[in-house]
């Protein structure tokens, strides 16, 4: 029963059959992957010729069935989840953290890995092999394998808790999210909203049956009225909407902070270490909390005198209009018009260029360019939503599959806010052979109306060229075993490929690949594209800051030997972020209630990955600068050493194969403008 949840389906590439999918079968499926999986568990447990190909090969694809559901039921539980779907999430979660538990605190398993690994010598293993093996030893024993049993019934129910907990905090942020409505009728409090926006407002309305114009939260929408919206209450009602999510009400998120925040600690006292984020952080780059804070702490302090010098410009420029003090609701509206007096730029002009059709096109050409891949559509792959496109991919220098390709562009009610990449299949050792991989990238990008295509903003190209790199991360992944395979690194690793790839996306040779007038077809005038060139470090200081609040204030929750003592959310919030809060403090709005990327997506104590990613990212480009941006052969050292290679090796040792050197802080203080 449920082959085709249990198997690879039988269509081309093993793509999965979304049409076959039934909510109701999950949970059946799910419990007899497992009884599979634990009866190859077994068969480990009780070899007698104990080495790499009787246990960890073979550990290797014990859950394969168990790997493939989970893949395809997150996947669309954030991409695609209706109620049925949503109403099996936590008994999914509960069943995954339980068979979890069971493998990790296996003491007869891991009595057999500790074998292999102890005699890893003996044997004639790959530098793969090696990985994988050392890799499986630290997972066990970070996971509670040495624990006494007592202890590890405990770490079971932490572990039970704290899965619950993530997917409510999702849950809620979702359905906050979906439940906020604004009808205007006054058609003047709309003036200086782009047009696209406003078709969408009033479809939005009709679709209630409501005349008007209805504005949601969703992030296309709140950026349109912030950015352009001169009824300042309008902005106002809108920002206050959009950040004080789940801070009260019936979705309301500070309890379930505490509680993950709390259990985390527990988890990690349980496991012999200071705090959470001394665990998490063993497994990084970074290695220890302080070295952390030492990185954040120097970059706020390059960055908070350029904000403050930011702040009062826009200031200044406020006043004209009368306005003696800028509040957060003001800042996106006043930093276009001070774009606009400074570099005589407004990003809105920039719309036409970037058809979404057109951008896509163009991140094809150049990954084409760049490691020689085709991207072809095709109609007839089954899809999980008629919005998704989907599309084949291959080496153009041999026409070799290379994998299966989605894109999920535009908001809907089932859908979770943000961007991301996900793998409906990994790269690797699967069912008996090493497949390749089927990866997927979700947005939530500004839509097409009656009158206009989708017309993105430059951040919204960004985003997309952004999640395309981890898209090719995936794709590329030549590795044997998918515990190493794709994106499967050190987490402040991860964000190198998506962040280098944003760079292609603003240069003239690539601009000109698809940057053209959607009713015109022309190119961007070279004036525009000097704007943008000009208008990359514009406000960077006032940006960093605001990326650092995060990254501290997650640090905060996670570097944490009283987590207890957090009574007040709201107020510990904005004590750890009070040196860093250039805009008066609004008393009921902070941001913790909805802050996914730490409470239920994988980022806590690792928030800060995204500026350390930028030290990779702009050290790594200035290479290609240097050389040329399509130079094959920097092109190639970064697709064999950092797209390819997965996390076979450490990833300081995969970037100096690739740069030559470590990364400097230096390239990205120049490209930020933090240098005098």
């Amino acid at each position: 029963m449920y082959d085709h949840l249990l198997n690879p389906s039988q269509l081309k590439y093993n793509a999965i059959d979304f049409n076959q999918l039934v909510a109701a079968e999950i949970i059946p499926a799910l419990k007899q992957a497992i009884n599979i999986a634990m009866e190859r568990i077994d068969k480990i447990k009780n070899q007698t010729s104990v080495n790499f190909n009787t246990v960890i090969r073979p550990l290797e694809m014990a859950s394969d069935e168990v790997d493939r559901i989970s893949h395809i039921y997150f996947g669309l539980h954030s991409a695609d989840c209706s109620d049925e779907w949503e109403s099996i999430s936590e008994e999914v979660s509960n069943i995954l953290t339980n068979f979890a538990n069971d493998i990790t605190l296996d003491i007869q398993l891991f009595e057999k890995i500790k074998m292999c690994y102890d005699h890893a010598s003996v044997e004639n293993l790959t530098g793969e092999e090696k990985k994988v093996l050392e890799d499986y030893y630290k997972e066990f024993v970070r996971n509670g394998a040495l624990l006494n049993d007592l202890d590890k019934n405990l770490l079971r129910e932490i572990d039970q808790k704290l899965a619950t907990l993530s997917l409510e905090f999702s849950k809620n942020s979702l359905k906050a999210t979906n439940q906020y409505e604004l009808i205007i009728h006054d058609q003047t409090r709309l003036f200086g909203i782009p047009d696209n926006a406003l078709e969408e407002a009033q479809a939005k309305a009709r679709a209630k049956d409501q005349a008007g114009w209805l504005f949601t939260i969703d992030y296309p929408t709140f950026n349109a009225v912030l950015t352009n919206g001169t009824d300042r209450k309008l902005r106002e009602e809108l920002w206050r909407a959009y950040q004080s999510k789940c801070t009260s009400g019936e979705f309301e998120n500070n309890t379930n902070i505490k509680k993950i925040v709390e259990l985390r600690y527990e988890r990690a006292k349980l496991l012999g270490y200071k705090t959470h984020a001394d665990f998490v952080l063993e497994e990084r780059m970074a290695l220890h909390p302080e070295k952390v804070m030492e990185f954040l702490l120097e970059l706020k302090d390059r960055a908070l005198p350029f904000a403050k010098k930011e702040l009062a410009q826009l200031q200044e420029l406020a006043k004209l209009d009368g306005l003696e003090q800028v509040m957060h609701w003001d800042v996106f509206y006043y930093r276009e018009k001070l774009k606009e007096k400074l570099l005589n730029f407004n990003d809105e002009a920039l719309r036409p260029y970037f058809k979404l059709e057109n951008v896509i096109d163009g991140v094809f050409k150049i990954a084409s360019k760049l490691y020689q891949l085709n991207f072809v559509e095709n109609q007839n792959i089954p899809k999980y939503h008629s919005e998704v496109k989907t599309f084949e991919v291959y080496d153009s220098q041999n026409n070799d599959f290379v994998g299966l390709f989605y894109a999920d562009f535009f908001p809907r009610k089932t859908k979770r806010s943000g961007a991301w990449m996900m793998n409906w299949q990994d790269q690797g050792l699967q069912f008996g052979e090493v497949k390749r991989p089927h990866v997927g990238i979700v947005c939530n990008f500004t839509k097409p109306t009656d009158s206009t295509p989708s017309l993105l903003t430059l951040d919204e190209v960004k985003t997309l060229f952004h999640e395309f790199g981890h898209a090719l991360h995936g794709l590329l992944s030549r590795c044997e075993f998918t515990k190493l395979s794709g994106t499967s690194v050190l987490w402040d690793f991860v964000e190198l490929p998506s962040q280098i790839m944003e760079n292609w996306s603003t240069q003239r040779e690539c601009l000109d690949l698809y940057a053209r007038h959607y009713q015109t077809n022309q190119v961007m005038p070279q004036e525009l594209v000097q704007k943008i060139t000009e208008s990359q470090t514009f406000f960077e200081g006032y940006a960093t800051v605001r990326q650092l609040t995060f990254a501290l204030l997650d640090m905060a929750y996670h570097w944490n030997q009283n987590p207890k003592e957090i009574f007040d959310i709201e107020k510990f919030e904005k004590e750890v972020t009070k040196e860093l809060q250039i805009l008066p403090i609004v008393g009921g709005v902070y941001g913790s209630p909805a802050f996914s990327h730490i409470f239920a997506g994988g980022y806590s104590a690792g928030y800060y990955s995204y500026k350390w990613a930028e030290v990779l990212d702009a050290d790594a480009f200035a290479y290609f600068e240097d050389v040329g941006i399509f130079d094959p052969t920097a092109a190639q050292k970064f697709k064999q050493y950092i797209l390819s290679a997965g996390g076979t090796q450490h990833p300081m040792e995969l970037y100096k194969q690739f740069r030559g050197s470590e990364p400097s802080l230096d390239a990205l203080m120049k490209r930020s403008g933090f240098v005098s």
